[in-house]
């Protein structure tokens, strides 16, 4: 399995500039991002990749467009690989709006308000955000294809999943050991 993080987004470049959250909800790729997504379609395509799961989140979805274009494979959109909901870009797009933007995804699936629970804080709690991960976890370890799944996610959510801490546009192997959990490659 290959984890992938989005490109450099909009609230990426403000914030790393500032250290204070600009406020962008769901934030879109900046031109930077745009080119290691593409960059990243590029590097990815000799992989053996059969298939993406993808963030809901906009940066994410266009991250993993032009790999998706390049390699024939639809985008299967996962809420489980979001990112853990703590900033203004990590507040996704409704169901509807998203369908209107990507209409050739299937979000059927997707409650309307897909990035939270009705009357959940602002932020995903410790043990909601680690059930989330260890979920993922574990159904990767059932799915006979996890070795040839990319995941195109978030900072937090690799983190989370791998220790492994990337920057935008960035990649991490990984294998499962012999106790089914996910281990970054090195390399």
């Amino acid at each position: 399995m290959i984890l992938l993080r989005h490109g450099q987004s909009q609230f990426n470049l403000h914030f790393h500039a500032t250290g204070v959250d600009p406020g962008i909800v769901d934030a879109p790729l900046t031109p930077l991002g745009h080119e290691q997504a593409e960059a990243a379609a590029r590097a990815l395509a000799g992989e053996g990749l059969r298939r993406i799961l993808c963030s809901p989140l906009t940066r994410a979805l266009e991250t993993a467009a032009p790999i998706a274009a390049r390699l024939n494979l639809p985008i299967l959109v996962t809420p489980a690989v979001r990112e853990r909901r703590g900033a203004s870009c990590d507040i996704g797009t409704c169901r509807t709006d998203l369908a209107l933007a990507w209409p050739h995804l299937d979000l059927a699936h997707l409650d309307e308000v897909w990035w939270r629970a009705e009357g959940e804080a602002d932020h995903e709690a410790d043990d909601v955000f680690e059930a989330r991960t260890q979920a993922f976890r574990a159904g990767m370890e059932a799915d006979p294809d996890w070795a040839h799944t990319l995941v195109v996610c978030h900072w937090g959510f690799i983190s989370a999943v791998t220790g492994r801490n990337l920057a935008n546009g960035e990649w991490v192997r990984c294998r499962m050991d012999d106790g089914g959990r996910l281990v970054a490659v090195e390399g």
